[in-house]
């Protein structure tokens, strides 16, 4: 399977590429799609949380667990969705926790967060990949040995990166995580159904800025 990610994340990540679980991964994908079935995101966007930021350039790690799984949500971005597309309820109460933390409101015509990968915010989901109206249905495939070396990878070669584990799923990852040279920030998941139970007033986006700043790192914009 021929990765088209960024430079520095294929190096990094070559020998995974190199496993036969992830050769089974990429032929389980293409029967998948031979035998009709409708894969989000895009075959161009599965890679897309690589595309930015660059390895060495991340500093905020947001784990999400799988894909949207509507049409037209998922763009390889945890939480987030393309342009013009209404933002799911999860990233609707991520919103909202950013205006009571920071008082910063943002639109909900604006649920695109490229602008916060660009700044070195690493939107990761556990499964690159769903199929349409069935989630979590790839979540036996190999993604999840995958991602877990991506997480790994940063807790080993990078210093000072903010872990925002939300729910019980994502902060089981916890163990991958040099917690000794790395910020894990803990909470529920913003879904309607446990945000009201931790995520709110978790104030994760002022902690992560202040660890950054403390770190000689320019914090992120979060508008």
């Amino acid at each position: 399977m021929d990765v088209q990610i960024e430079a520095g994340w294929k190096k990094e990540l070559e020998s995974e590429f190199n496993e036969d679980y992830f050769k089974k991964i990429a032929d389980f994908l293409k029967e998948e799609k031979k035998a009709g079935k409708v894969i989000y995101p895009p075959g161009k966007l599965i890679f897309n949380a690589f595309e930015h930021p660059p390895f060495h350039k991340v500093k905020v790690v947001i784990l999400g667990q799988d894909p949207y799984h509507n049409v037209g949500q998922a763009m390889g971005l945890s939480f987030s969705v393309p342009d013009g597309v209404a933002p799911p309820p999860s990233l609707v109460n991520i919103f909202k926790e950013i205006r009571e933390d920071l008082g910063i409101e943002i639109s909900l015509q604006n649920g695109n967060l490229e602008r916060w990968a660009n700044q070195g915010v690493l939107l990761l989901n556990a499964s690159l990949t769903v199929e349409a109206n069935q989630a979590n249905s790839h979540s036996t495939i190999g993604w999840h040995r995958f991602t877990d070396a991506v997480i790994r990878k940063i807790s080993q070669d990078r210093d000072g990166i903010v872990f925002m584990l939300w729910g019980k799923f994502a902060q089981g990852k916890q163990d991958l995580i040099d917690t000794t040279k790395h910020l894990v920030l803990k909470a529920a998941h913003p879904s309607p159904f446990s945000a009201y139970n931790g995520f709110f007033g978790s104030h994760h986006f002022s902690k992560a800025n202040n660890w950054l700043r403390e770190h000689g790192e320019r914090p992120i914009d979060w508008s």
